[in-house]
């Protein structure tokens, strides 16, 4: 396989893993993208290079960065958007979080 043709299938599983994490259907993510089903299928086909444009949109309703989507690492972005997300939450669950990050550096170290 083609150095090209695997680097899209691997931005097109991180698509389609990511859209599962969050339960959504490939017609729920291209809704709140504000694209086509039919391209949201042909991204997570990695069949054809998804256009940058299309790429943010994907990755702004599935909440992660572009860098995720096209490395598979976490970027500054990734982290923003987390913090923008623990921000939301109230006290309680702000602290749940918290010992399950703990719990999960202990497992690391």
């Amino acid at each position: 396989m083609p150095q090209e043709e695997l680097f899209s299938v691997q931005v097109a599983r991180r698509i389609a893993a990511r859209r599962r994490e969050l339960g959504l259907t490939q017609e729920a993510l291209a809704e709140k993208a504000e694209l086509s089903p039919q391209l949201v299928s042909y991204a997570e086909s990695g069949k054809r290079a998804t256009r940058p444009e299309n790429l943010f949109k994907l990755a702004r309703a599935l909440g992660v960065s572009a860098d995720y989507l096209l490395s598979g690492e976490t970027a500054d972005r990734d982290l923003q958007l987390l913090s923008e997300k623990l921000e939301k939450l109230s006290p309680a669950q702000l602290h749940a979080v918290e010992r399950i990050v703990d719990e999960c550096l202990q497992l690391n170290g």
